[in-house]
């Protein structure tokens, strides 16, 4: 009977263990995410639902104390087997995750929750003050402010902490014409970057440029402002300032596709991570260089150069004949704005009996990290016109050096020449040889015995006073000319139409070549130019804000001023966009000379109703 008894209450036992173990219930449990102890105002924390044995579905809460309710999903999910006396019995669970960003400061509870009928445990949180933001980080809204839904990529303005871009340039004054290195540099704790594109070009006011494909492969990690980012230079420009004063350099947008990790508690794996997509338009900080003009007086031989360079010459032979060509090359070597180098008038150093011809110039540039450097050469071809011996005299390369701050001079060495009698006249052969021939001058054999001196004769007296009136009124045209070009501004806006239209018969020959980086050089110049030379303005004011300003103050339609602008802009991107082509020319060389010719009529308009 004992036993029997022993039998029943274990049967009981067990009975009633199985029972509870299989019970429905509802869990609620918090976690600070990403391994953080606690949570802070603006932080992302998690509320996880373990729902056990029950086929009801938890709703999203619609508001949580001291926090912002993000989004809500379902993130995991398990089952197992029970098996007492032969009896199998199946229990499940399923874990959903509530992530919600942390608003106010305070001591918080949240729950108890009703699934299925069924009541949760009630779970509290502290949320501290907001933790300080890394150094480097924007006000832009992070990351997980964007995630309104699992779905699709998100977009945000220019970056925030964990993305940014870094614009620099080598120096921030400089001289006109020296090479300056504007680098764009990108900034990122993101685990992977699938994109990188520009959206636009930068704009820089007041350079000329060249890109460099010296930019990095892949990634390096470095430090900044205590933070530590993965880092690549993007983007590297050299740019050479036209002229003095302060000049902008404004950062491009670029579109950036990242994934953004993201964590969750799973109860059988537990902490997990899924990778969302994440586009991201972000752009560098702008820049201004102080650009200073070169030192005075400039030397009359200067050649333009701006950096080091070194000038050799090479003639491969020194004997010749008179009237056969030959050939001398110049070569300029060295680091600056190389494609701007001039050289001397060779026609005004070598000795008369040498014939020059315009040369040849070959240009092998190299556009590096820091710099652009390479050779120019100049391949002059000259004839000998008479026999006999003749020096070339070397030929001097003056240029502007920023290192130390100078002029200084290259030079390439002189040669002595040998010239023999060739095929053909010599122009020496033609001196001393002239012959008198009497058949060029015939008389006449009828002679007059009455004979009137010719300085008794009226026309004698005419060749006195004719220069004497010639004079008279040369002096009077004079006085005349130089009262009315006394004001050098002001003949420059009498003249700056025709030297506009002068620029644009140069762009018109570019379009003609399909010259692209040419034409808008020319059209930029003719455009600006214009400006300048009308408005009476030094290039240093030449602003967009500074001509409307003018314009308007000429009594310029605010239509033809936008007109205006709106082609200055076209010109500047379409010079620095990759895919500018011949058929995007056309158009706009017709609406420079239109623009020109409705702001000259303008302006003739306004004249007239001052007067």
């Amino acid at each position: 009977m004992k036993l029997k008894l022993k039998h029943i209450v274990l049967l009981l036992v067990l009975l009633v263990s199985g029972a509870d173990a299989f019970a429905s219930s509802v869990r609620l449990t918090v976690d600070t995410g990403r391994g953080r102890r606690s949570i802070s105002v603006g932080d992302l924390f998690y509320i996880y639902y373990e729902v056990a044995d029950l086929d009801a579905v938890p709703e999203k809460p619609a508001s949580v104390p001291g926090a912002k309710v993000m989004y809500f999903e379902r993130t995991g999910q398990s089952s197992r087997f029970s098996s007492v006396n032969g009896k199998t019995t199946q229990s499940f669970s399923y874990t959903y995750t509530l992530t919600l960003r942390a608003q106010k400061e305070g001591q918080y509870s949240f729950g108890p929750v009703t699934v299925g009928n069924v009541k949760s445990n009630a779970v509290t949180y502290s949320i501290g003050s907001a933790a300080s933001p890394d150094p480097g980080q924007s006000t832009q809204p992070s990351a997980d402010d964007r995630h309104n839904s699992a779905d699709g990529p998100k977009f945000i303005g220019k970056g925030d902490g964990n993305l940014f871009l870094k614009a620099d340039v080598s120096k921030s004054t400089a001289y006109e014409q020296e090479a300056l290195v504007y680098t764009v540099k990108l900034y990122t704790t993101y685990d992977a970057i699938k994109f990188i594109g520009a959206t636009s070009a930068p704009k820089f006011e007041g350079f000329v440029i060249e890109e460099s494909k010296d930019v990095a492969n892949s990634f390096t990690y470095e430090t900044y402002q205590g933070k530590t980012y993965a880092t690549a230079v993007i983007a590297r420009y050299i740019i050479f300032p036209q002229m003095e004063g302060d000049l902008n350099v404004i950062g491009n947008k670029y579109t950036i596709s990242v994934d953004e990790r993201e964590y969750y508690h799973d109860p059988i794996w537990g902490s997990l991570s899924v990778a969302r997509p994440l586009e991201l338009n972000v752009t560098p900080n702008d820049l201004t260089v102080h650009v200073k003009p070169l030192p005075k007086p400039v030397p009359a031989n200067f050649s333009g150069g701006v950096g080091q360079f070194r000038i050799t010459s090479d003639l491969p032979s020194q004997n010749f004949k008179s009237n056969q060509a030959a050939s001398i090359v110049y070569t300029v070597s060295g680091t600056g704005n190389l494609k701007y180098v001039k050289l001397p008038d060779l026609n005004a150093l070598y000795p008369s009996e040498l014939e020059v011809y315009s040369p040849t110039p070959t240009v092998e540039a190299n556009v590096g990290r820091t710099n652009v450097s390479g050779t120019a050469k100049f391949d002059y071809s000259f004839m000998p016109l008479e026999a006999g011996t003749f020096t070339i005299p070397p030929v001097e390369l003056v240029y502007f050096d920023p290192q130390s701050g100078k002029y200084e001079t290259s030079e390439a060495k002189g040669y002595t020449v040998n010239v023999g009698k060739g095929t053909g006249s010599e122009r020496s052969q033609t001196k001393g040889k002239l012959s008198f021939n009497r058949n060029l001058l015939p008389y006449d054999s009828d002679l007059s015995a009455e004979y009137t001196p010719y300085v008794e004769r009226f026309v004698y007296w005419l060749f006195y006073i004719l220069p004497v009136l010639i004079l008279a009124g040369a002096v009077c045209y004079y006085r005349a000319y130089l009262k009315a070009n006394a004001d050098f501004m002001a003949v420059r806006s009498r003249k700056a139409s025709k030297v506009a239209r002068m620029r644009l018969k140069k762009a018109a020959a570019c379009l003609r070549k399909n010259r692209v980086d040419e034409f808008y050089d020319e059209m930029l110049a003719a455009l600006w130019g214009y400006l300048g030379d009308k408005l009476k303005m030094p290039v240093s004011e030449l602003t967009r804000q500074n001509v409307s300003d003018k314009l308007s103050a000429h009594g310029i339609p605010e239509k033809e001023i936008g007109e205006l602008i709106s082609l200055i802009d076209d010109c500047e991107f379409a010079k620095y966009a990759p895919a500018a082509t011949k058929s995007d020319m056309k158009p706009v060389y017709e609406r420079g000379v239109t623009t020109i010719n409705d702001m000259e009529s303008a302006f003739k308009k306004y004249a007239s109703n001052e007067k």
